[in-house]
């Protein structure tokens, strides 16, 4: 059964893809929710967080495949949700096989 489908602004769907970085682990360092947070005010941080929250993976995953094709990113956008990914991963100094295998996966659902 799919999942229904928020549609997001640009910076809540960052928000949110972020958010799955953090966790890729099962570990959401304060450091990866520090430099989250850092990115958006606290209503949308709040708001993203409580859905993010609720949501299994795969419908994580469904969510940000939608969004992105909503919006059509430019390469320069897709270039910037990517090294903000990779400062997710590397915010905790870590990254093992877990978040090495989500940074494929939304390789292939960002581009």
């Amino acid at each position: 059964m799919k999942s229904e489908t928020n549609t997001w602004t640009k910076t809540e769907l960052q928000i949110y893809i972020l958010l799955l970085c953090a966790n890729a682990d099962s570990v959401e360092s304060k450091e990866e929710i520090n430099l989250i947070k850092s990115k958006v005010d606290k209503k949308t941080f709040r708001k993203i967080y409580n859905e993010f929250c609720n949501d299994t993976e795969e419908n994580s995953f469904e969510k940000i495949d939608a969004n992105i094709h909503l919006h059509k990113y430019n390469q320069t956008e897709l270039s910037n949700i990517h090294k903000e990914i990779n400062e997710i991963f590397l915010a905790d100094n870590k990254f093992g096989m877990m978040e090495q295998n989500l940074n494929r996966i939304l390789d292939n659902i960002i581009y």
